[in-house]
């Protein structure tokens, strides 16, 4: 296992249209997944609140040791269980929750991965997160959650997290505009550290100023590209498409793909076929939620045959 990854992390440093098996991985319940569909998971993904991890919950070294090989990590503004958001992206972006991103950097480089995916910020297209920069009716939120606001906080988050001297990185905020660091940070160098920019496909709600490019921070701040696809009944695989071939440099992944309460064994055999086609696919991790939930491939018995004879022999 361990040399197919490192095989696997090569090819896709060597150029965006490498050809290397992607890795797979599940939210939920590794084990059990593995029971259902004979997947050995490289990624087991995880969703933490700012904060959780220096401040409260679980330690960063108790919580990365459980998430595999290359784990997946969503970092989210919220705090839970409320699902309250304690920071607005413009404080992100000057410098308001950078103890926490500096707590992050270190635990990264303890962690010793060789390949680690964070996802900051995901769905930041979606009206249901609150650093969306537009209600669920279109309207703007403000400066405070403005597009601009977005690309700010996610370009200091990336620079954060991959780490460097206070020199290097305070000349690289000073130029994006914003307030510059005290002290080093743990180097922690692509490829081992993949972020991911995970949007979606097309913004929802679907108004001019929340198509998925105006929050992308540029290609100097963004390792891979990821999409999150859910069959509520059809899937938009022309706007996945456009999606892909939009982000021509980077590798591509889907960081949470699945079926909302219905058991479609044509999404699996797309999402399949798509990974076979379009080689900059690096990775891709189902959704498969808590037991009995609406997700959970459990109770969908043909795509769970589906997935077990198409998907699990992608897996690098």
């Amino acid at each position: 296992m361990k040399q197919a990854l490192v095989a696997s992390i090569v090819a896709l440093a060597l150029a965006p249209s490498a050809s290397a098996r992607p890795l797979l991985g599940v939210a939920g319940d590794g084990a059990r997944f593995a029971s259902l569909t004979g997947q050995r998971s490289s990624s087991s993904h995880m969703y933490l609140g700012w904060g959780q991890g220096q401040t409260w919950g679980s330690s960063f070294d108790r919580i990365f040791p459980k998430l595999g090989t290359a784990p997946l990590v969503t970092i989210t503004t919220f705090r839970w269980p409320s699902k309250t958001s304690v920071l607005t992206p413009l404080q992100i972006a000057r410098g308001a929750g950078d103890a926490y991103l500096i707590a992050f950097n270190a635990a990264i480089a303890r962690a010793g991965r060789q390949v680690f995916y964070v996802r900051p910020l995901g769905e930041m297209t979606g009206w249901w997160n609150p650093w969306c920069a537009y209600t669920r009716d279109g309207r703007s939120k403000g400066p405070s959650y403005s597009t601009a606001a977005f690309r700010k906080a996610f370009a200091r988050m990336y620079l954060l997290l991959h780490g460097g001297t206070a020199a290097e990185l305070n000349v690289r905020l000073s130029r994006l505009g914003l307030p510059g660091v005290r002290s080093d940070l743990a180097v922690n160098p692509f490829p081992q550290l993949r972020v991911v920019w995970g949007a979606q496909a097309h913004g929802d709600p679907q108004v001019p100023g929340n198509q998925p490019a105006r929050y992308y921070p540029g290609d100097a701040f963004v390792d891979v590209v990821g999409d999150d696809p859910y069959d509520l009944g059809s899937v938009d695989w022309a706007a996945i498409e456009r999606f892909y071939r939009a982000h021509p440099r980077k590798g591509f992944a889907f960081p949470e793909w699945g079926m909302r309460g219905i058991d479609d064994p044509g999404f699996v055999s797309r999402m399949a076929s798509f990974v076979r086609t379009h080689r900059r696919v690096e990775m891709l991790s189902f959704y498969n939620g808590k037991a009995g939930s609406l997700f959970d491939l459990a109770s969908k018995p043909r795509a769970r045959a589906a997935y077990r004879r198409l998907i699990v022999p992608l897996g690098g």
